[in-house]
């Protein structure tokens, strides 16, 4: 972040044209987030003759061995995950066909034990299937892995892993699920999948007397399982939403990654819902961790509901390391793969973003589309892949490690879904939200004080309201549009050249979610007038579409 400030800062300094990062869309890909072996094999052959009359015997005899030798194997594969792949049918697809390759490896610790039950390589990713036994009944907290990596034989991994795990109340055990981008550059290749250890966690809860009506950031002790302080600041946004950002300062490094502090809203002593997506662990200027929740006024009468924070304890810690050695492989999977090579604009007349490749394995579609900008967003926000007249919804996803220039657009294969080179296949994509960079003018805020003051600005043919105040030694600037195709102010910054400043996002808000409402904080703010730019804005058409033809009539 003040790497990427200062870059900017620089480039004030030289007056150059900015292309700011959106923040807001990193985090909640970040956030996106809101996740030995006993391998067997049989080969018949005969190096001699046998007679006739024994053929139908041997015949039987082997065919029975056969049968006997595939049924661990079989169950492995076919093991009941429960609702584990709800959300995952490629997986479930590929299990139902027998291509999960059979682990069977185990490891007990402290009367806990982690097995790996099943393994998948294509070439768009390596899922591994696991569960964990905590001897029982897991009581009132949950457990967790901690650290699972997958690393070949020189230690090399992808940076985008993730696990899940859920408990199945009928086994009294979880259910878990590893995946990473890392896919084999071989058919067999030596690996290690390891975690650093388990762990089990309770959930706790402090009473917080918290004033939702005042504007004002309000600071509670806590000073209990290394979390010193939690604050919060309510915005109110009339009756339509109440956003409140919180920040939370760790007395111990090691509480800061297990205890994701939030807010939790009782009403009559009945649980609320956030009427929104939130974001959790966005770093604060001074290394605090902040987040934002939202509720509907109306939901939270002041005086029917009480607030309390929540947070997560460690409990018991298991250490590593957990450590698995099998040979992976892609050899049952590599015979379903499809690659094509397209050359295809995302719509007509773009130039910027090129359909570059399209890649089909047993468990999932992948669609790479290159841009001309590196970290692009691309224009549309949703897609979907019509495969012979079939709809599998999908989503965008980013890898640090992979070409910078490069989107991935995921979809999942379901269950007896057959692709091959001649099976019509178009992608789809829908609600289309165009960044804008030609509104270069400042506006002048005059008389800053504590009183809210508002001015109405057309930007782009939109009516955009601008509001500004101070609190306390900050200043905050609000902006919106009653216009929902008017998509946000991105970031705003006050002054050019070097004594530039840019102001701190408050709000988090993603591409087409209908909200552009944006606040920015100016910390220890001095003087009464400010003249501030933005550095893009954008707008919003849901109703525009694009579909490409990947193959096939």
């Amino acid at each position: 972040m003040d790497r990427t400030e200062a870059q900017l800062k620089r480039r004030l300094n030289e007056d150059q044209e900015l292309n700011y990062p959106d923040f807001e869309q990193m985090w909640g890909r970040m956030e996106q987030a809101g996740y030995t072996s006993s391998k067997g094999g049989s080969r018949a052959g005969a190096n001699s003759q046998v007679r006739h009359r024994n053929w139908r015997k041997i015949t039987v005899a082997a065919s029975f061995s056969v049968v006997l030798m595939a049924v661990p194997v079989y169950a492995a594969v076919q093991y009941d995950w429960g609702n584990l792949l709800n959300h995952r049918s490629g997986v479930q697809a590929a299990l139902s066909k027998n291509l999960g390759q059979p682990l069977g490896q185990t490891i007990t610790k402290d009367g806990v034990t982690l097995t790996l039950h099943t393994a998948l390589s294509d070439e768009n990713r390596t899922v591994i299937l696991y569960t964990l036994d905590v001897g029982g009944d897991k009581g009132n907290g949950y457990w967790d892995v901690n650290g699972m990596s997958l690393k070949d034989a020189k230690g090399n991994n992808d940076e985008m892993e993730s696990h899940y795990q859920q408990w199945d109340e009928k086994t009294k055990r979880y259910n878990g699920y590893f995946e990473t981008d890392w896919s084999l550059g071989q058919e067999m290749v030596k690996v290690s999948l390891t975690a650093t250890g388990i762990q089990s966690y309770s959930q706790q809860e402090v009473e917080l007397k918290l004033d939702t009506d005042s504007p004002e950031r309000q600071s509670f002790p806590v000073n209990r399982d290394g979390l010193e302080s939690f604050s919060v600041q309510p915005f109110k946004e009339g009756n339509e939403r109440l956003m409140l950002s919180t920040a939370a300062i760790f007395n111990d490094p090691g509480a800061r990654g297990v205890a994701s502090p939030q807010i939790i809203a009782y009403r009559g002593g009945q649980l609320v819902n956030n009427s929104k997506p939130g974001t959790m662990g966005k770093p604060g200027d001074n290394g605090e961790y902040t987040s934002l929740q939202y509720y509907k006024p109306g939901d939270v009468p002041k005086t029917e509901t009480t607030y309390k924070l929540s947070y997560t304890k460690l409990e018991r810690n298991i250490a590593g390391p957990w450590a698995f050695d099998f040979e992976l492989s892609k050899k049952q999977m590599s015979g379903a793969t499809l690659k094509t090579a397209l050359d295809l604009p995302l719509e007509a007349g773009d130039k910027g973003n090129i359909i570059e490749q399209m890649v089909v394995t047993p468990t999932q579609v992948r669609v790479q589309v290159r841009s001309k900008e590196k970290y692009a967003d691309l224009p549309y926000v949703n897609y979907t892949l019509e495969v012979d007249g079939r709809q599998l919804e999908g989503g965008m996803w980013y890898s640090p490690s992979q070409d910078k220039n490069l989107t991935t657009l995921r979809f999942e294969r379901p269950a007896g879904l057959e692709i091959t080179t001649a099976t019509p296949m178009a992608l789809v994509a829908k609600y289309k939200v165009t960044t804008h960079e030609d509104d270069k003018e400042p506006l002048l805020l005059k008389n800053i004080s504590a009183e809210k003051q508002t001015m109405i600005r057309q930007t782009g043919g939109y009516p955009v309201q601008w509001t500004y105040y101070k609190q306390g030694n900050d200043l905050y600037v609000e902006t919106k549009s009653d216009d929902p195709n008017f998509g946000g102010v991105n970031q705003t910054h006050i002054g050019k050249g070097k004594d530039a400043l840019i102001g701190s996002i408050v709000t988090t808000n993603f591409r087409g979610d209908g909200n552009n409402r944006n606040i920015d904080v100016y910390k220890d703010f001095k003087g009464t007038e400010a003249s501030i730019y933005m550095f893009y804005y954008t707008t919003n058409e849901p109703d525009k579409e694009t579909r490409v033809q990947l193959q096939g009539q």
